[in-house]
């Protein structure tokens, strides 16, 4: 039979351990685990075990070696045993963490939950390969345990048969973020933070103190780090973009929309965002030079110019195949330009219309022959109504000569408007 004690870390803080003579040698002050993944089955869970612990007598603090140490229950309360004192250096390990430090009392995020959380307690477990961290409790329980009175106030609510609401989450579906006295190294390989949905990374991000948001941030790749980037409120985008190297944060705009930084750097100080844009590829930052020369009444500010235009003469089938080469970003495809042979605008064709026509037919025998459009220099007032009228998703936007310039999106319409109503 395996036998197998469970206990929570607010239980151990500050209790006494003793020799193995019964002498009381100081008192227990944290625990350091190891986070290194043991080799083997990839789907297996990660326990993250305990090596180390942080130990006080009088003024003296010593970090000692876990596996000398033996805990044990009797009549509910907790014995901690010290066979032998053996000194270790949390060096040691490549990747550990303190549990009192960074995470009991400190805001973790919740990977299935997408948010973040305060931990109360964490739960350990001791089974015959060591001492492990299973759980965090972000209850209300875990709280009145910590502050010890949850055993008072469930015996005033047992005669009402009322539990005191506990709710816990598994060490597998947590990402600490306090890295003040830790040595975790968020990588792309190892950090959970990669699961989540940008949108849900960029609202866990805003929520963080600046430093927090920063490491986070700076983990990311370029990839992800610029999906995170265009989500981030703009308060949010300026103090990422000002608290990062000017070299990353380049890099990470090369990889967002021209429009989407042409409005983050029109927040910046002009400083900041020429050197920013003489930083990016000159290709880069080419396209958004142009949209910043825009103002912000025109049309212009408020188009991306990302754009799939296709000859008129192309098939339906061609024109599918061309597309899925590019393979461009699904959220990104609203319509197809369709342009003539002096690539001049003609008409816009949305993909449900694209997909179900017949395959062999040209793009021009498809299209509406009089397709609505906006030129660049337009006032911004006229777009609401026209997608209303029309119900569009995208508008295309051509210049005096009839070239397409861009197209501007109906979300960006709506935050315009929003903006604008936000600032009467």
């Amino acid at each position: 039979m395996t036998t197998q004690i469970t206990f929570y870390i607010s239980q151990i803080l500050g209790l006494d351990y003793v020799s193995s003579s019964g002498m009381a040698l100081g008192k227990i002050r944290d625990f350091l685990i190891d986070l290194t993944p043991f080799p083997g089955n990839e789907a297996e869970p990660v326990r993250p075990r305990v090596v180390a612990v942080k130990v006080k007598k009088g003024k003296e603090t010593r970090i000692l070696d876990f596996s000398s140490f033996e805990i044990r229950k009797f009549k509910r309360k907790l014995r901690i045993t010290c066979l032998e004192i053996q000194d270790i250096s949390p060096e040691s390990f490549s990747n550990y963490l303190w549990l009192a430090e960074n995470v009991q009392d400190k805001q973790i995020v919740d990977i299935n939950g997408r948010k973040l959380v305060r931990v109360n307690d964490i739960r350990m477990v001791i089974i015959p390969a060591g001492t492990f961290a299973i759980a965090v409790d972000v209850g209300i329980e875990g709280l009145l345990r910590r502050i010890g009175i949850d055993q008072p106030i469930q015996a005033l609510l047992d005669p009402f048969k009322i539990d005191i609401p506990g709710k816990f989450i598994l060490w597998d579906d947590i990402e600490t973020v306090d890295f003040s006295n830790s040595s975790i190294k968020l990588t792309k390989s190892s950090s959970k933070l990669n699961t989540l949905h940008p949108s849900d990374l960029a609202d866990i991000i805003e929520d963080l103190d600046k430093a927090s948001r920063t490491y986070i941030f700076a983990s990311l790749d370029e990839e992800q780090a610029a999906d995170v980037l265009e989500e981030l409120e703009p308060h949010a985008q300026i103090h990422i973009v000002e608290s990062l190297p000017l070299e990353k944060v380049a890099d990470v705009l090369e990889k967002m929309p021209a429009d989407e930084v042409a409005d983050l750097l029109d927040a910046l100080a002009d400083d900041k965002a020429e050197k920013l844009l003489d930083e990016m590829e000159k290709e880069s930052s080419e396209e958004v030079r142009e949209l910043l020369e825009y103002p912000n009444k025109y049309v212009g500010s408020l188009m991306t110019t990302d754009f799939y235009s296709f000859h008129e003469d192309m098939t339906v089938a061609e024109t599918l195949d061309e597309l899925r080469r590019q393979q461009p970003e699904p959220a990104h495809i609203y319509s197809i330009i369709v342009i003539d042979k002096h690539d001049k605008f003609l008409s816009a064709i949305s993909l449900g219309e694209l997909v179900i026509a017949d395959p062999g037919r040209n793009l021009k025998d498809i299209m509406k022959k009089n397709a609505v459009c906006v030129y660049d220099n337009d006032k911004v007032d006229s777009l609401a109504g026209l997608v209303s009228k029309y119900n569009l998703l995208a508008v295309p936007v051509i210049n005096k000569n009839k070239m397409m310039e861009g197209i501007v999106v109906v979300e960006d319409i709506v935050e315009d408007l929003l903006s604008r109503r936000k600032t009467r």
